[in-house]
């Protein structure tokens, strides 16, 4: 399956200041293309985009129809007693 990335993707992978944390995304999103057998990958519930891969502390948001669609790259913060 290809794996298609949407500029806003590329431009926030970019904008990771650690070059450590761009490789681990770029190696986990190669896996994408033998979806669905693939690690960290969760299919989300009345959500747009449908899917997310974790990396650590990084979440992979992508669709999933003819190819994959990687739409965007969002940190995950660390949750305190005031998050909820």
């Amino acid at each position: 399956m290809d794996v298609i990335w949407q500029p806003k993707a590329v431009k926030q992978l970019k904008k990771i200041g650690d070059r450590v944390v761009q490789e681990r995304i770029l190696k986990a999103t190669r896996g994408l293309s033998q979806f669905p057998d693939c690690s960290n990958v969760k299919r989300l519930t009345d959500h747009e985009p449908t899917h997310r891969l974790r990396i650590g502390n990084w979440r992979v948001l992508f669709n999933v129809f003819e190819a994959v669609n990687i739409v965007s790259i969002e940190e995950v913060k660390k949750r305190d007693e005031n998050t909820y």
